[in-house]
């Protein structure tokens, strides 16, 4: 059965933090048939949301009548200052996590994770400029910048923006095996960085 990947988008969301891990997922289930993951955008109200630099991305879902995630993907960007102060939001990201195989950030992303009470004993990593945010709103989590990714089971962070490709691609082959993320990255002429 496929694992529905649910990929947040909000106003100011960074374009690769969401966008490469969609094209990751959704080429991994092309390659693989159709059989894997069935990716969609979702987004905390209805009508288009206008990304980083202008890009417009009309969401497949509400986080009211999204289906249920197996992985959950949240980003960052300049819109997550938001996002931290949406309460409906950060209790939707709690509930649909606990159902969740993996919660994954990506950049600022794991500030949100962190507002939402995700990171607590965790090693955890986000862009190199918020580092300093992520340690005070997450002082219980180990915030180690010196790694691309940090994978501890149910939640997984990414560094900045295009380490969520690089991460996207680690969860592949967590799930599906090194081949099928390695035929992904050759798929998509990605050299990766681990």
């Amino acid at each position: 059965m496929r694992k529905n990947v649910a990929i947040l988008v909000f106003d100011d969301v960074e374009v690769l933090d969401f966008a490469g891990p969609f094209e990751v997922f959704a080429v991994t289930d092309e390659l693989r048939s159709h059989e894997e993951f069935d990716v969609a955008t979702v987004a905390p109200v209805p009508g288009a949301v206008r990304a980083r630099n202008g890009l417009r991305v009309v969401p497949d879902f509400t986080i009211e009548d999204c289906p249920p995630p197996r992985i959950l993907v949240v980003p960052g960007g300049f819109g997550t200052r938001a996002v931290l102060r949406n309460q409906v939001l950060i209790k939707w990201i709690q509930r649909a996590s606990r159902a969740c195989e993996v919660t994954m950030s990506v950049c600022t992303g794991a500030l949100v994770l962190a507002q939402a009470g995700m990171l607590d004993g965790r090693r955890v990593t986000t862009h190199h400029d918020a580092v300093d945010a992520l340690r005070q709103l997450a002082p219980k989590a180990i915030v180690d910048p010196g790694a691309r990714f940090h994978d501890t089971g149910s939640v997984v962070t990414a560094a900045g923006i295009s380490a969520g490709i690089d991460c996207s691609l680690h969860l592949v082959g967590r799930l599906l095996g090194e081949g099928a993320a390695a035929a992904t990255a050759a798929y998509l002429e990605y050299e990766r960085r681990h």
